[in-house]
């Protein structure tokens, strides 16, 4: 149980280290023989997963003074892959340990046994992998080699195993054309094409109608990876400004693939006050509080804005919409239908209509409400009670673990300073 006081905030942070990227050069690097190195900040409960899967392939980790050491490319010794919570691990795990011949098993604990495989399942299957799962769902169950060839994917529901794809299949004796129905969150699909171009594999891609031809028999080659800071957690930090006083958080890139990096277009439009400034190397967003007016966003290709896009338009005058609801059924929590629970029972006037969430600003009591051992409405949760009346109490919010272990810490610390 955490309780989250109301008032104002002022303060200066370094952006937690993205774990969307960390899993993909973690990934990246186990499957290169040879050492890399990954330098980052923070690490978060996902991050963690990634590196076990990775040893279950074969790498060797070790760490270094500023990251961690991967000596990939070794033989793969694991039968078991703990994706722990991760989506990502597990959907993107699952196509590298398909490229061996023998039997792994993807699980994990939590949410991730109800997070859908089925659409991984049937793509690796055309791919020449036998597969078997719970009914669509982990423990999901791989035996390769992975041939290649011709291969089609839905990606309706997440784009997470499109990435699996594109990274395994340069590795498959076969060329390969991957085909996606349905592509959703480019901005991540962007993120894997980068990560493997950096690894020297090529891929012919037509993002445009979901088109890929993937060379077969490739290498991936060692190097050295730096980590951005993570826009998606960064995003709650900059709302609680908008909403609380003033945040300064350093250590982001503008120019990101990170999806979540459009939390600016969203507050530019609400009316708040944002600066971008620059050093040699990187960037520090500051976002201060000002009078702030409804706004309309389209989350679809980030769906993970929604907590603190809805936290925000708590707080702002009138209705504003943020469409893309189909996305949110198959996260950490059925996200739509935890964020009207928990935002509606401290005060918020919140609720979907079609495909959008409708917000009206309003005053935000607070009181007692339930995490739904979901990471990202944890966080929107201590974001609004910073403006609420009375505070908010949070039941569980240990999951914040997931993606940003030290949110709550921090949010204190901005505090401290005002």
């Amino acid at each position: 149980m955490r309780f989250v006081e109301p008032g104002r905030i002022d303060g200066m942070l370094e952006a937690p280290s993205s774990k969307s990227e960390f899993q993909r050069m973690t990934a990246a690097a186990a499957l290169a023989a040879g050492r890399s190195e990954v330098l980052f900040h923070s690490l978060c409960d996902d991050s963690l997963a990634a590196l076990r899967a990775a040893r279950g392939l074969g790498a060797l980790i070790s760490r270094t003074a500023n990251g961690i050491a991967i000596e990939g490319g070794q033989e793969r010794h694991g039968n078991i892959l703990d994706c722990g919570e991760s989506g990502l691990c597990l959907r993107m795990f699952a196509p590298l340990a398909a490229l061996f011949s023998h039997e792994v098993t993807l699980t994990g604990r939590g949410s991730l046994l109800r997070r859908p495989v089925a659409m991984l399942e049937d793509s690796l299957r055309q791919a020449g992998v036998a597969c078997r799962s719970r009914d669509g769902f982990p423990p999901f169950t791989v035996r390769g080699p992975l041939a290649g060839g011709d291969v089609r994917v839905d990606g309706g529901v997440t784009s997470q195993a499109v990435t699996g794809l594109l990274m395994a299949l340069p590795l498959a004796k076969e060329d390969s054309r991957l085909t996606v129905v349905n592509l959703t969150s480019r901005p991540y699909l962007e993120l894997t094409l980068s990560v493997v171009a950096q690894s020297g594999i090529v891929v012919e891609s037509h993002l445009e109608d979901g088109r890929f031809l993937i060379p077969g028999g490739q290498r991936y080659h060692p190097r050295s990876w730096t980590v951005e800071g993570d826009w998606s957690g960064t995003s709650f930090l900059l709302v609680a400004g908008a909403i609380a006083g003033r945040v300064l958080v350093k250590n982001l890139n503008i120019n990101s693939w990170q999806a979540d990096k459009a939390v600016l277009k969203a507050l530019e439009q609400c009316g708040a006050a944002v600066a971008i400034q620059s050093d040699a190397h990187t960037h520090h967003a500051e976002v201060r509080r000002a009078q702030l007016a409804a706004f309309e966003f389209d989350a679809a290709d980030c769906p993970d804005l929604f907590p603190p896009l809805a936290a925000l338009a708590c707080y702002c005058r009138g209705t504003s919409v943020i469409t893309g609801v189909h996305r949110l059924r198959h996260k950490e929590s059925d996200r739509a239908a935890a964020l009207i629970d928990v935002l509606g029972t401290i005060g918020a006037k919140l609720g979907v209509k079609g495909d959008a969430l409708h917000i009206t600003g309003s005053k935000v009591s607070g009181g007692r409400v339930d995490s739904h051992g979901d990471h990202r409405i944890a966080m929107s949760a201590a974001v609004v009670a910073l403006g609420s009346e009375r505070g908010v109490e949070i039941l569980g919010p240990e999951c914040v673990a997931k993606s940003y272990p030290r949110f709550f810490e921090d949010l204190e610390l901005l505090k401290e300073k005002s």
